[in-house]
Parts: C-alpha cells; sequence; structure tokens
C-alpha cells in the first residue's frame, strides 16, 4: 500500500506504572496481591453532565449495558480512598518527579501548576465512575530514524481497578488493588505515517521509560494506537501488547476502514435503507432444528433494504484474519448480552435449514437486494440488541465512525465504545492546585538517567560486550540486573551479558515466569533506578548460580537447566524462592562437574587403555583422545580444562 496516498496518520498513548512505595493519593502500597479479600463492595455507575450539561457519548453507550459491580477490598492493602468512600490524599510527590524526569527525558516542556482532572470512566474500573489525571508536561519530541515524532503530552494519572471476573452477562468483579497506582500516560501526535515506524517510536518510548524507575514486567506497561486514513475516521485500539503486532494491526485497520469505505459507497448506489420495524419471527421458527433456536424463549429480526451481500463481504481483505461487516454488526449487539447475530449472507447455517430461511423472506416479502438479521434470545434482550444493530446499520451511511476498539491477539479489532469527548473531562474539586517549584525542575533535568543510547554504548566499553549482547541487554531491559551481579562476582562479562540476553528469552518461550525471580513480579527489588542490596533480592539466586559457575562446580551451558528448574519450582508453587538452593538443583539434575582430580584421573585411564593409538600417532592423538573423554566425562567437566590435562599428559608420554 501507499501510505501517502492514503493519508495513513497514527499516533499512540503509552501508559506506564511508576514503581513508587505508595499509590497516587493515598499511602496504600503498589504490589498487587492475590488473597482473599476483606469486602465485598457493590456498586452500579452512571454518567454524569459536563460543566456545560452535556454526556459524554462514551460513558453513555457504557450506561446503556446496565452492569453491575463488585469490588475486592483488602484490610492492609486498600483503603477508604480506593472505595470512593474518603476523599484523595495529597498528590505524591516520589510520582510527580519521576514524572518529571520521564518529560525532561523527552523534552518537554512542564507546566509550572498541576490541575487535578476527573477523567468520567463507568466501565466499572473506577469505583468512583471516573479517574484522576493531571497534565504534567507538553512539546516534547523523541529523535527517530524517519525523524521527529512530537510528544504532545504527559500526564500523571492513577491506574485502573483490576478486573477479575465477568460473573454472569450482568456482574463484574474488579480488584482494589491496581487502582490508585501512580502511571504516566504518554501521548505522541498523528505524525506517524508507516506501520513499522509506529513500532520502532512504542518500542523507543518503551526503552526510554525503562531506563527510570518505573514497574516492569506483565501489564506494567499499556499501548494504545490511534489510526485515521483519508475519507475515513479516528480509531483507538486498545490494549496493543504486543510491538512485533503493531505493524499488522495497522495495516489491518486500514483495510478495515477501506472496506467500511466501500460499503458506504455501494449502499449509497443502491439507494439502501435501514427499516426500524422489529419483526416477531418465533412462529416462523417454531419447529427448527437448530439448537440455538430452540433454546431461545423467542426470534425476533429486521430487514436491512439493499444490504444483500454487503453483511457477509469481508472488511479485512487480503488477509487470513478476515473480519465482515456482519461482525461489526455483531459487536454492537454483543453489548446487550448476546451471543451473536445470524444473517441471511451467511444462512442456511447453525442448524437453521434453507426451507426455515425462505419462509422467514417470504413472511417478511422481502426481494433479493435485502437483508435479514435475526436475534434469538429473550425478549427484552432480543429488541435491545436488534435496536443496537439498526444503529450500526444506519451509521454504514456514514462509513467509518470514531470508536474505541479492541486489540485481539490475532492482529484484528472489536468495538468496545464510541470515542470518548471533551465532555468527561471536568475539574477534580476535592483536589488544590499544587505549583511546581522551578528550582526542583532544574535539579531533576542536571540529573538524568542514562538513555538507552548512551547505556550501550557505556556497557560495550566498560565490559567488554559484542556490540549485539550490548544491544539486546538495553532492548531487554537487562543492564541494572546484569551491572549488579558483576558488582558481586567476578564472573565472566560474556557469560553473564549472553544469559541476559538470550537465555532468558529462550525460558520465556518455554512459558516460564522468569520475571517472577528477576523483579519479584513487581520490580520491588528495584528502587531508585538501581538493585538493592537486600538478602531477600530475588535476584541473589541468580548471583549464586553463576557463583557455582565461578567455583566450576557447574558447567556454563548448565546455567540455563538450573535456572529452569529453580523457574518451574516457583511458577508450579512447589517451592518458595528462599527454599532453593542453587547447589542442591544442581545436584538433584546431575549437571555438578568433577573435580580437577578426578578429571586427571579419568583422562589418565582413557590414554593408558589407548597406548598404541599414542605411540602410532603422537600429538596427533588430541582429537580422537578428546572426544572419548568428553563422552566418558558426560559434560560434568569443563571441555578447555580436558584439552588441556590431555595435552599435559600427551606431553610427558612424548
Amino acid at each position: 500500500m501507499n501510505w501517502d496516498e492514503l493519508g495513513l496518520k497514527m499516533g499512540l498513548e503509552i501508559h506506564q506504572q511508576l514503581n513508587t512505595k505508595s499509590k497516587l493519593f493515598c499511602p496504600c502500597p503498589t504490589e498487587l496481591i492475590d488473597i482473599e479479600e476483606d469486602l465485598n463492595i457493590k456498586r452500579k455507575l452512571r454518567p454524569t453532565q459536563s460543566e456545560l450539561g452535556q454526556i459524554d457519548r462514551a460513558a453513555f453507550a457504557e450506561s446503556m449495558r446496565k452492569l453491575n459491580f463488585n469490588y475486592q477490598s483488602f484490610d492492609n492493602h486498600t483503603c477508604l480512598v480506593e472505595s470512593d468512600d474518603e476523599p484523595p490524599h495529597n498528590l505524591n510527590e516520589e510520582a510527580l518527579e519521576l514524572s518529571i524526569t520521564i518529560a525532561s527525558l523527552f523534552n518537554m516542556n512542564i507546566v509550572d501548576e498541576i490541575h487535578t482532572m476527573r477523567k468520567q470512566v463507568i466501565d466499572g474500573s473506577n469505583t468512583g465512575g471516573f479517574q484522576r489525571t493531571s497534565l504534567i508536561a507538553t512539546n516534547g519530541y523523541l529523535d527517530t530514524a524517519q525523524g521527529k515524532v512530537a510528544i504532545e503530552n504527559l500526564c500523571l494519572e492513577e491506574d485502573a481497578a483490576r478486573r477479575i471476573a465477568t460473573d454472569n452477562d450482568e456482574h463484574t468483579t474488579f480488584r482494589l488493588d491496581r487502582l490508585g497506582i501512580p502511571l504516566v500516560e504518554i501521548t505522541t501526535d498523528p505524525s506517524i505515517h508507516h506501520p513499522e515506524q509506529v513500532k520502532e517510536v512504542a518500542y523507543m518510548i518503551g526503552q526510554v521509560l525503562r531506563s527510570t524507575n518505573v514497574k516492569r514486567g506483565q501489564g506494567t506497561i499499556r499501548q494504545d494506537l490511534n489510526i485515521s486514513i483519508e475519507n475515513g475516521a479516528r480509531v483507538e485500539l486498545k490494549g496493543v501488547q504486543n510491538l512485533d503486532l503493531i505493524p499488522e494491526m495497522a495495516k489491518l485497520e486500514v483495510d478495515r476502514q477501506l472496506n467500511l469505505i466501500h460499503i458506504k459507497e455501494e449502499l449509497i448506489k443502491r439507494d439502501a435503507k435501514v427499516l426500524d420495524e422489529i419483526h416477531d419471527l418465533t412462529e416462523v421458527f417454531s419447529i427448527s432444528k437448530s439448537k440455538i433456536i430452540k433454546s431461545a424463549k423467542t426470534v425476533k429480526g429486521i430487514v436491512l433494504k439493499g444490504f444483500s451481500g454487503l453483511i457477509g463481504v469481508e472488511v479485512q481483505k487480503g488477509s487470513q484474519n478476515t473480519r465482515r461487516f456482519g461482525t461489526e454488526l455483531a459487536s454492537y449487539a454483543k453489548k446487550r448480552g448476546v451471543m451473536g447475530i445470524f444473517h441471511t449472507d451467511e444462512l442456511p447455517a447453525y442448524g437453521i435449514e434453507r426451507d426455515e430461511v425462505e419462509a422467514m423472506k417470504k413472511h417478511l416479502n422481502i426481494n433479493s437486494d435485502d437483508a435479514i438479521v435475526i436475534v434469538a434470545h429473550d425478549e427484552d434482550v432480543a429488541i435491545s440488541a436488534l435496536e443496537e444493530v439498526i444503529r450500526r446499520a444506519k451509521m454504514a451511511f456514514v462509513g467509518v465512525l470514531e470508536e474505541t476498539r479492541k486489540a485481539l491477539e490475532d492482529g484484528t479489532s472489536e468495538y468496545m465504545r464510541p470515542l470518548p469527548t471533551s465532555n468527561r473531562m471536568y475539574l477534580e474539586t476535592d483536589i488544590p492546585l499544587f505549583k511546581i517549584d522551578k528550582d526542583k525542575i532544574e535539579d531533576i533535568s542536571n540529573n538524568l538517567p542514562e538513555l538507552p543510547a548512551e547505556k550501550k554504548e557505556r556497557i560495550i566499553k566498560e565490559y567488554n560486550l559484542s556490540e549485539d549482547i550490548a544491544n539486546q541487554l538495553v532492548r531487554r531491559g537487562y543492564v541494572r540486573e546484569f551491572e549488579w551481579i558483576k558488582s558481586k562476582i567476578d564472573v565472566d562479562s560474556t557469560v553473564l551479558g549472553s544469559f541476559f540476553a538470550y537465555s532468558i528469552q529462550e525460558l520465556k518461550r518455554e512459558g516460564l515466569d522468569i520475571d517472577n525471580i528477576l523483579f519479584n513480579g513487581n520490580n520491588d527489588n528495584i528502587n531508585n533506578n538501581s538493585i538493592s542490596n537486600d538478602e531477600n533480592n530475588n535476584l541473589n539466586i541468580i548471583k549464586d548460580v553463576f557463583i557455582l559457575l565461578n567455583d566450576n562446580k557447574i558447567a556454563k551451558n548448565s546455567i540455563i537447566d538450573v535456572v529452569r528448574k529453580i523457574a518451574t519450582c516457583i511458577n508450579d508453587n512447589s517451592k518458595n524462592i528462599n527454599q532453593i538452593n542453587p547447589i542442591e538443583i544442581a545436584k538433584d539434575l546431575n549437571l555438578i562437574l568433577f573435580s580437577l582430580d578426578d578429571t586427571k584421573e579419568i583422562i589418565i585411564e582413557i590414554i593408558n587403555k589407548n597406548k598404541n593409538m599414542v605411540e602410532e600417532r603422537k600429538m596427533g592423538a588430541m582429537g580422537p583422545l578428546m572426544g572419548m573423554a568428553m563422552k566418558q566425562l558426560k559434560g560434568k567437566a569443563d571441555g578447555k580444562i580436558v584439552n588441556t590435562i590431555i595435552k599435559e599428559e600427551l606431553t610427558k608420554l612424548l
């Protein structure tokens, strides 16, 4: 595709949790917990009017779902602030200083006065129906290979509650341990014009963030992608977790918008219409053998004049991840509690027979250009769902809609709600204005952490690392761990660097949660951009594995086996990390190396058994003897040591 001709515009919103000691507006801890709750709080949330008396369309759409929310609260981990039963405390200054640090790294202008706002969110993720957010900085930039990308805003916000389960169609449970954790929201302008560039920008922003004191691990950073094309509309793709998938996701969204534009043009050409009447088709399907139809109390349907053949048209052509306009209709219907819809472009199917389809068409008196959409469910739900289908079908004449969509693992997306408007924001009256001291900004700006490019060049020179290993250490965010272990023991830099650069990724691909070892799952062993020396620091266990290597207890190719076993024990909860002794793990895996004397004794025995070959080949016997020795030693002796001993013993004989 020619992205310039399409008018492709993209921007990113990055949400990153900060690694502070307490939450943004209360003293509660910021780690996630997995214990039984002490209290359950029941809530319903409703939209409120803005200062101009208007209701945000996204909040209104969520309110139409009429959901009930259950919040799990904990005596020692949450307080009345999270449950919205007490006003917020003073702003967390540690979080503010960290926000200023991040803003300075992006060359931003820091505001001189903080005004906290309420951002209306009634999807259940906040007990009060709003998220508190404060603008900290504006007008920054990031240098990329394809030019500067403007960083429009940096806001300091409180993170949302953690969704635990949807108990049924009308009840969702959240946990309050995450609610209120400080995070920064970084927003770029829509100046990104190529799918590969948006991946690069997301990666570079993430690297800058990792150079500061932010939380690490799954769920601590989240990306949203804003995307539009000419004649399309701005769409926000929420929760883009996999950076490698971003280019494909952008391409699929462009395909989706192009095809919605095509459908709009075709509908206008056909003079198509959406009829508002909802028909009762229960009698038509009274003897249906379809399990879905038989299990429903009623069957309702609508007529879409001139839509035949368009509902089943692929909305993302050229990809195996095809999405049809019927999927667009179904995603709106699902917000009203149905599993899906049926339409005549795909029937007969799902146990619905051809004669039933013909009877339905005859009953509704439609022609070959028309389509029918049906829903089988309880009457109220079926009617509500079809009302949404009618609303979405009418919007097909607009083309592409401004929407918030959920990013899916296959690169496609599904409708969540309309894009929010300015009506969602209003002033937080419980928090006074907060002036930022210029001396504080200057002090922070003069003591900024090392940026990724600078860090890479430094560790190459300081530890004599290859560029590839150094690049991977910086890219994967393990420089601090690497340097901490190097400060504790004199281990070979390349061996240690290779472990962090490559072995950890190999273990992660096997499904092991290595982060449980490296940062206690919540980055608790990292404080102020350095690693704690506390004896309970989980990284000590990795240090102890490398001590075994230094003491010639294990071979370097056994390191990954020992760490794999440690991670397995922790992941399956068979042992606590404090109960694990690496040398015992190595013994259980039969990885302990022979002592130097034992190795020498075995080699001398092998040479004595092969004296004829030694006399015949002289030093040429080195190769065969080396092979025999390594086979018998079964990896329990270092190859260099074995080679040295064989050479010494042959020299004595010859």
